[in-house]
């Protein structure tokens, strides 16, 4: 059998074998066993539009992390995947790809329209999934769904009529964020608010009894004035206390406008007196529900101006601003305009300016949901992690408000509301009406409007696994386990769907909620199409490898914290992945023997180095464990990263390379290549989560390449895959902490020498005499280890003792209360050495001067760039540094 690795690891090749072999063998695919404890994750589903990005990346590295380490830890996993059908964002995209063909939708109606949406979706739709499969998730592909499936359509409609029924929906005119461009209405949290800089125009209002006096009144938004049906102002201001109850004129339009006293004025803001429009302001809109005014609508849906503007009907809303503000200019109604920078909403898919609207919308009642998902916090059953979200979940949850659901489109799940033409009653129901409940009348028409995308969404976690059916699945998967997302969707996703869980079926339904950060640019930006500072996974995958892509982002992802990130961040995954590869090469070309033999194997037959290995070993298991079940992945991720690549490949390796090439006993030569295949196999067992693709490749051979030559690597070889095999758990017969304290001394040691080596110039293949003085109280009996010691530092000659005396010409490191001392007379000539090092001090010394006197010129410091004066500051700090090494060496060859 070959034993040899290919001296390159061929990525796209090991990446799509393994894929296809998972997949074909069923690993991903889990079915509910009473006898074994679930884990079950639902994937937040991307948009059936989108495209993987860094965000999707880091949200599925994170639930593959999971769910690979639970499908190891013995549960029944189950990772649900799917897609949203995206309601506005989706029907944007086809009515652009119509558009391309000249075909707008009202031209090919509705019923059409919702066709060619359907052969998209079909067409594209799962792009995103194939893309994920790149990444390595392991999800459950038999069992994807999609948000307007058939069986989830009917989650949604029997959640409408239950909450309907209920009371918790209701239809109503009411203020609603409106998108001229969307045609539609988007809820509070769907508004993207930006600063604008702008002005606040101050407008005379006249009085009706005498056009000569009048009432400034100041606004960001001149237009809506067109719609103004009051002036407000405070009840305490002063100024205006003689004014209330008299009556103003709008100017240009004439209309009558009561001057009403209202506490919500504040006194403070422009004027201190505010127009009054109902049905363009949702604060406006209050004052007007409090005085009773009537409410005007000066707009059409699309943003323009309609018959109630008078001569501005048919002009765009901005349009009419700019031609409105020169009308009042002419008839001198303008008192002044102030520049003002002020918050402007805009619609989060299409960023157009969105516009405070009245109109007649459906409603989620929230206040009753949110009590309910509040005690869920309280009592503990959903824990959020990092915690420090939880306040912010609770204090939105606190102060939320009625939740606009009804959207004004042709792609989504249609309102199951129909109206009847002969009475105007109003009929609810899962299944289509054939009759009017009230009257009896047949002639009934349905709601043209759909749900927002959001409400089928929070129904994810038990529509899909079959609800309002009693599926086997529901009964077994659900609650589920663990929601991971991002924080921009708590208010969107999580806190709806603990809402919708707990009032459909009495259960929570997660128990831990894993919010983590936002992927950013290197300098701190979001990623952009506008900045062009996108990072594609998909190119990053293509060119670094999907292992390497994974571990590069989760080593930098820290307990929630956003991630700055630059391509050059990869090379950390590949770095690793190569070290991985290279160490595997070095194990399996000397696990081989021509006539292999079976040893017993245990802790009393072990070498000391073996010794430490399991015992660091058992260290790092316990500490990922632990590190995984808090949620800290990066953590998780550098503990066995620094243990592979330094305890491992830096140490172990080097170590016990003479037992391999120079074995004198045969039997110890076994035990070395036993351990050496025991603890990389559990290093990929432990990295398998993280770096799926290449630990899959690797524990392949392992597997074969030990039990071709007799080696019990002491895990279930009738697994043949590591997507199955268990998660490795701590060893007591390897326990051994005086091991780990000993190493850690013989490590220090042997660092000093090499540091000696290092600042004296000393070639490594040159071997040295070195001594060792520890004090009468040292507790470890370093000579036994000697042979390492002369080993792994190339030593000749070695001498340790208690007190010893520096000897003549040497060279010294302290660590702790141990000395070494390097000797020097065979190495380096004293007087040679004194000249080279005096003439180094010298230049340094030099260089140090020119720096010190441009930081000392304040011209140079105050009028240079930061950048440049900080350069300048640690190049002084380096020569600082240096010119000490030199005056230690110096010291040490009796200068």
């Amino acid at each position: 059998m070959e034993n040899n690795l290919p001296s390159q690891y061929n990525l796209k090749e090991i990446e799509d074998k393994w894929y296809l072999f998972w997949e074909e063998s069923g690993f991903f695919h889990s079915e509910p066993v009473s006898s074994q404890k679930p884990y079950t994750i639902v994937i937040p589903p991307p948009n059936v539009t989108g495209v993987l990005h860094m965000g999707h990346a880091l949200n599925n590295i994170i639930q593959d992390i999971l769910i690979r380490w639970k499908r190891m830890q013995g549960f029944n996993v189950l990772w649900m995947p799917g897609t949203d059908h995206a309601g506005i964002a989706t029907q944007n995209v086809v009515e652009r790809e119509l558009s391309s063909r000249n075909i707008k939708r009202q031209d090919i109606g509705r019923e059409r329209f919702v066709e060619e949406v359907w052969k998209w979706k079909q067409k594209y739709g799962s792009t995103i999934i194939k893309q994920l499969k790149k990444l390595g998730s392991s999800c459950d592909w038999q069992r994807e769904r999609f948000t307007m499936d058939e069986g989830l359509s009917e989650a949604v409609k029997e959640t409408f009529v239950r909450l309907y029924n209920k009371g918790l929906i209701y239809k109503g005119k009411y203020m609603i964020n409106w998108c001229p461009r969307c045609r539609t209405a988007i809820a509070d949290d769907e508004v993207e608010h930006e600063e604008h800089e702008s002005y606040l125009w101050h407008i005379k209002y006249p009085f009706k009894e005498n056009p000569l006096q009048f009432v400034v009144v100041a606004t960001t938004r001149p237009e809506t004035m067109l719609g103004d049906v009051a002036v407000a102002v405070n009840p305490k201001d002063e100024r205006y206390r003689n004014f209330i109850g008299k009556t103003l004129l709008l100017p240009v339009i004439g209309r009558e406008l009561p001057i009403v006293a209202d506490d919500f004025v504040s006194s403070s803001f422009g004027t201190g007196a505010v127009k009054v429009t109902p049905a363009h302001d949702p604060n406006d809109f209050e004052i007007g529900m409090r005085h009773n005014l009537p409410s005007i609508v000066v707009m059409e849906e699309d943003g323009s101006m309609n018959v109630n503007a008078g001569d501005y009907n048919g002009l765009d809303r901005f349009e009419c601003r700019n031609t409105l503000v020169e009308d009042l200019k002419l008839r001198k109604y303008i008192d002044k305009i102030i520049p003002h920078k002020h918050s402007v909403g805009h619609c989060y898919r299409c960023h157009t300016v969105i516009e405070p609207y009245f109109s007649n919308q459906w409603f989620v009642k929230m206040r009753p949901l949110a009590d309910a998902a509040m005690k869920s916090s309280a009592n503990k059953s959903v824990t959020f992690y990092p915690e420090r979200w939880e306040k912010i979940y609770l204090s939105w949850l606190d102060n939320v408000k009625d939740w606009c659901i009804s959207r004004q489109i042709w792609w989504g799940h249609r309102i199951p509301a129909w109206y009847c033409d002969d009475c105007g009653a109003v009929s609810v129901s899962t299944n289509e009406p054939h009759l009017c409940t009230k009257c009896n009348s047949s002639h009934l028409k349905q709601d043209e409007d759909v749900l927002d995308t959001w409400f089928s969404s929070a129904l994810w976690p038990f529509s899909t696994l079959g609800w309002p059916k009693e599926t086997p699945e529901l009964n077994y998967y659900y609650p589920t386990s663990t929601l991971v997302t991002d924080r921009g969707i708590i208010y969107f996703w999580v806190a709806r769907m603990v809402m919708m869980g707990i009032e459909m079926l009495k259960q929570i339904p997660f128990s831990h909620v894993y919010i983590h950060g936002t992927i950013l640019d290197e300098q701190g930006r979001k990623m952009s199409k506008s900045l062009g500072n996108g990072i594609d996974p998909l190119l990053m995958i293509d060119r670094y490898g999907a292992d390497a892509v994974r571990f590069s982002i989760i080593i930098l992802t820290t307990e929630g914290q956003d991630i700055k990130l630059s391509e050059s961040k990869f090379e950390m995954g590949r770095n690793f992945t190569n070290k991985l590869w290279n160490a595997a090469r070095f194990i399996f070309m000397n696990l081989s023997e021509e006539k292999p033999e079976t040893i017993h194997y245990d802790a009393n037959m072990l070498q000391f180095e073996d010794k430490w290995i399991h015992s660091c070993l058992n260290t790092i298991i316990d500490e990922c464990t632990t590190f995984l079940n808090q949620y800290k992945f990066n953590e998780a991720t550098m503990k066995i990263y620094d243990f592979t690549w330094h305890s491992f490949c830096d140490w172990y390796l080097e170590i016990v390379k003479h037992r391999l090439h120079n074995a004198t006993n045969m039997t110890d030569k076994k035990i070395a290549q036993t351990t050496l295949a025991i603890i990389f196999g559990k290093i990929l067992h432990l990295l398998h989560p993280i770096i799926p693709f290449i630990t899959e490749e690797l524990w392949n051979k392992l597997t074969i390449i030990s039990k071709n030559n007799k080696i019990n690597i002491q895990f279930d070889l009738m697994s043949n895959s590591l997507v199955t095999s268990k998660w490795p758990k701590v060893s007591k017969q390897f326990a051994d902490d005086t091991s780990e304290q000993i190493m850690l001394v013989l490590q220090n040691i042997i660092r000093a020498i090499r540091n000696i080596r290092s600042k004296m110039s000393i070639k490594e293949k040159q071997s040295l005499n070195a001594v060792i003085s520890y004090p009468q109280n040292h507790i470890y009996d370093l000579h036994e280890h000697a042979n390492l010691l002369k080993r792994m530092a190339n030593l000749e000659e070695l001498e340790m003792g208690i007190d010893l005396q520096k000897p003549d010409n040497s060279a010294s490191e302290v660590i702790g209360n141990i000395q070494v001392f390097v000797l020097l007379t065979s190495i380096l000539d004293p007087l040679t050495e004194k000249d080279r090092q005096l003439k180094h001090l010298k230049q340094l010394e030099n260089h140090l001067t020119i720096i010190r006197r441009k930081l000392n010129n304040e011209n140079f410091v105050t009028k240079a760039p930061a950048q440049i004066v900080e350069t300048e500051q640690k190049k002084e700090n380096e020569l600082l540094q240096q010119i000490e090494k030199v005056k230690h060496i110096l010291l040490d060859i009796g200068q």
